[in-house]
Parts: C-alpha cells; sequence; structure tokens
C-alpha cells in the first residue's frame, strides 16, 4: 500500500468554511508555524499551571491552622472544575469567532473547531495551544478569589459560586477585553495580561464575598461588634510563614510565563515582558517591607510575600507596554498604594484576612493607571509584528489613553462587584446553599468539618488518632486512657 502524500499546509481556509484549518491525514498542518513559538506557549502553559495550587499555598500558610488545608483543596478544585468548565464553554465565551463586542457563542464547545486555524491572539500561533494557555488564567483567577471565604465560608456554596462567578463575570471581561470584537478591545485599552478580568475582577469580587460573609469570630467565638469592626480588626499571624513563602516563589516562578507568553509568540518583546515582571517584582517586595519596618522597626515575612505579589499584580497590565526602566517604579508604587489600604482597610469595616481586595483589586486599578502613564510605543513593537499600531500613553503624548485606562478599570471593577454581589445573595436564599459556615464549624475550624485526612486536634493543634472502634465522624473527640506504668507513674 502506498504511504499518503502529505502536504504543508500554504495558506489557511477561512474559518467558516473549514474550522480546524485542514485535513491532518493529507496536510501537515505544522508547516505555517515556527516550531519556537510553539515551544514558548506550550512549557509557559505548564509553568502558569502550578501558580493555581501556588495559591492555595500561599493562602493556607497565612489562615490560622484550622482552615488552612481547606485552601489547598479549594487550589485543587480550580484546577479541575475550572479546567473542565472551560473546555465546555468558558473558552468558546471569549475566544469564539463572532462580532458582537458582548459576549462570544458556543461554537468553540468543548473544544470543537479548535486545532489548527491561527488563533485571534496571534496567528503566530494555533487555536489549540492559546486554548491550553487560556485554561491557566481562569482557573488562577478563580483561586485568587477563592481566600474570600477565609474561615468562614461554607465549602459546597463556595465550589457553586466560584463557577458561577467565572460564568458571568471572568469570561464576559475576557470577551471584551481580548476578543478582536469585544468592546473595550476596540477602544484601545491596555491591558497586556489581564488586569481587568484577573486583577481586578477577583478583588472586587473578594470584596463583595467578603461583605456577604460578614467578619470572622474572635477566638472566643464571638462576633465583632460594629464599633470593634470601625475601630480594629481581627488580625491573625499565619500559622506557617514558611508554606506562605513557599507558595510566594511558586508564584513568582509562574508569574514569569503567565506574563511573558502572553505575547503569544517568541520574541525581544516576551524577553523584555519577563525582566520587566522580574523587576516589579524587586520593587514591590523591597518597598512593602521598608514601609512595615519604618512602622513597626522589623521586617515581616507577611510584608515582603504582599509586596512581591503586588509588583506581580501592578506590572500585569504594564509589561508588554512600558520601558524596562521604569518597571521597578511600577512595582514599587503599585505596593506603596496596596500597603496604604492594607494598613486603613479597617475604615471599610470588611473582614478581607488576606487583603485580596488591597493587592489585586487595588493594585490592579494602580497598574492600569500607571500602563496609561508610562506606555511607550516602541515596546509593543519589539514582537516585530505590531509596528506602529500602539500609540503609547503619557511619554508618547497620547493622553487619550490615561482616560481609557480608568475606564476600563472601573468597569471590571464595577462589573465583578455587582454581578458578584447577586450571585451570592441568589446562591445563599437556595435552601441548602447559605454561604456561611456554622458559628460550631468556623471555631472548630473548616478543615475538620470538610477534610476525611483531618481528624480531631487538641488544644494544642496537635492532631490526634482516632482510637479503634470510634466513628470517624463522631463530634466528640475521642477520649484519652489514662494507664499505670510500671513504679506507680501515671501516664497517657
Amino acid at each position: 500500500m502506498a504511504e499518503p502524500e502529505i502536504v504543508p499546509v500554504t495558506e489557511w481556509p477561512e474559518w467558516s468554511s473549514n474550522p480546524d484549518g485542514g485535513d491532518p491525514l493529507t496536510q501537515d498542518l505544522n508547516a505555517p508555524y515556527d516550531k519556537g513559538d510553539l515551544a514558548w506557549l506550550l512549557v509557559c502553559t505548564i509553568l502558569c499551571w502550578q501558580i493555581t495550587p501556588a495559591i492555595g499555598f500561599l493562602y493556607a500558610g497565612m489562615h490560622r491552622r484550622k482552615a488552612a488545608l481547606t485552601m489547598v483543596l479549594q487550589s485543587l478544585f480550580c484546577a479541575c472544575a475550572c479546567g473542565i468548565q472551560y473546555w465546555i464553554y468558558g473558552y468558546s465565551l471569549y475566544q469564539s469567532r463572532t462580532t458582537n463586542p458582548i459576549l462570544g457563542d458556543l461554537s468553540l464547545a468543548v473544544f470543537k473547531n479548535v486545532l489548527a486555524q491561527p488563533s485571534l491572539a496571534n496567528s503566530d500561533i494555533p487555536d489549540i495551544l492559546y486554548a491550553a494557555f487560556g485554561f491557566t488564567f481562569v482557573s488562577a483567577t478563580a483561586m485568587i478569589l477563592a481566600g474570600a471565604m477565609l474561615e468562614r465560608g461554607r465549602l459546597f456554596p463556595s465550589m457553586v459560586f466560584l463557577l458561577c462567578w467565572t460564568t458571568f463575570v471572568y469570561y464576559f471581561l475576557a470577551y471584551w477585553e481580548w476578543n478582536p470584537s469585544g468592546w473595550l478591545y476596540n477602544l484601545g485599552l491596555y491591558d497586556f495580561a489581564g488586569s481587568g478580568p484577573v486583577h481586578i475582577a477577583s478583588g472586587f469580587g473578594a470584596l463583595a464575598w467578603s461583605m456577604m460573609l460578614g467578619p470572622r469570630l474572635n477566638e472566643h467565638g464571638v462576633a465583632p461588634t460594629v464599633s470593634d469592626r470601625k475601630s480594629k480588626l481581627a488580625h491573625y499571624k499565619p500559622h506557617s510563614p514558611l508554606l506562605m513563602c513557599i507558595g510566594t516563589v511558586f508564584i513568582w516562578f509562574g508569574w514569569f510565563a503567565f506574563n511573558g507568553a502572553s505575547t503569544a509568540n517568541l520574541s525581544l518583546r516576551s524577553i523584555y515582558v519577563v525582566v520587566n515582571t522580574n523587576l516589579a517584582a524587586c520593587g514591590g517586595g523591597i518597598t512593602w517591607v521598608i514601609l512595615e519596618y519604618l512602622y513597626k522597626k522589623k521586617f515581616s515575612l507577611t510584608g515582603f510575600c504582599s509586596g512581591i505579589i503586588a509588583g506581580l499584580v501592578g506590572i500585569t497590565p504594564a509589561a508588554g507596554f512600558v520601558p524596562v526602566y521604569v518597571a521597578c517604579l511600577v512595582g514599587a508604587i503599585t505596593s506603596v498604594c496596596s500597603f496604604y489600604v492594607v494598613k486603613y482597610k479597617y475604615i471599610l469595616s470588611v473582614d478581607d484576612g488576606l487583603d485580596i481586595f488591597a493587592i489585586h483589586g487595588i493594585g490592579g486599578v494602580v497598574g492600569d493607571i500607571l500602563t496609561g502613564f508610562f506606555a511607550a510605543s516602541f515596546v509593543p513593537a519589539l514582537d516585530g509584528v505590531s509596528g506602529a499600531l500602539y500609540e503609547g500613553g503619557w511619554w508618547n503624548r497620547n493622553f487619550r489613553q490615561m482616560g481609557l485606562q480608568l475606564a476600563g478599570a472601573t468597569t471590571c471593577a464595577a462589573w465583578s462587584f455587582f454581578v458578584s454581589c447577586l450571585l451570592l445573595f441568589v446562591i445563599n436564599k437556595i435552601p441548602g446553599l447559605h454561604i456561611r459556615a456554622t458559628e460550631e464549624q468556623e471555631v472548630r475550624g473548616l478543615d475538620l468539618n470538610y477534610l476525611e485526612d483531618l481528624d480531631f486536634e487538641d488544644g494544642l493543634g496537635h492532631g490526634c488518632m482516632i482510637s479503634e472502634g470510634a466513628s470517624r465522624h463522631s463530634n466528640t473527640p475521642p477520649q484519652r486512657e489514662i494507664v499505670k506504668a510500671e513504679g506507680g507513674e501515671k501516664k497517657e
């Protein structure tokens, strides 16, 4: 039997006539693509994936011990459930080839019609590769938001909310900003790697969730009064600073890929973006820890981690637009703004113990504004494709850009906040889906209530083994038996 002749694709057919781009049995669909671009995006996709569990480690370290493992569970849920949702309809909602300015259709549902055709993001890479890369964004965004359930949100309703939130908030904003038909895209907004759909949306969504849940109970199981909340908020030190730092390191590591691959090809701009990302994280971390030292005369690992994350948030919209010599300044300014929002957050009387609103919400808005100020037209041109397409920001005397950045940030913040409040209100009214844990569950800890891996704990926080014959789901800790050892000494 003669081997079939495989001919390289030289010209892509119209998407409407052949969404796959050709017949892989008779055509080489790889031929038009540069292997370097494909390798860069694929490796970055793999590196980006670990940001989601890394956020789980960060949050687990910052929690009190009794609810830490619930955050790790939540990160795995976001990685799995959001991935399935993204495959079923999520990718189609924001990357389908529609013409309306609001939302896509289901033409790409379950990745049908997603294969070798050039992606909307960049014709240098195929649709299937960009689809794989985009999954890491939605799962990380959902996990950033998940921290708002902080020690008092019920697990199953939170999962329902996260899936509803990604549907009605994330995919809408992603379409507006990243689809060529989206209205913010056509308005001319600069948002390189997703400040609006990722950081601003999750930050203001977390503010709404924290408000709807109410403040945590104190260590005595008593809710703080209104006057207490206006003057101070409960602050608990992280139970595992080491785990918190490990999570931060992996987030920083993954952010090189998160930002670097948002060029959707491998070019000088990609390298420039990675350098900008690193410098902003450095500037943010140093700035926060210095500010904290000025107030407390001690260094803080929590502050260092918060500053690094704030720097990464600030540079996310700017990395592919601003010159390298202002990247550190972008991280530092974002860190200063986030620091003072954290310092005076008690004024809002909202218990956002992981500072998601301050670091991601406000940090994202600041990053958008700084992008409009510092954007330079030569930076996006480094991709070898854009040329003079981008006019830059204030530095290039494009004063209109600042207004566009403010409009985009305000739109994303308002949409996320109000839709989040509406979703939480509706979910809370559904029988069996009330969003807040009971007082008993909160005092004992979410881990003990939800996780089979965790058994009873004694007052010192040490795990106790279930005695033989005792029910694993008993609400009463097993009794410790006192026995007499040789010599009459009593031992447990």
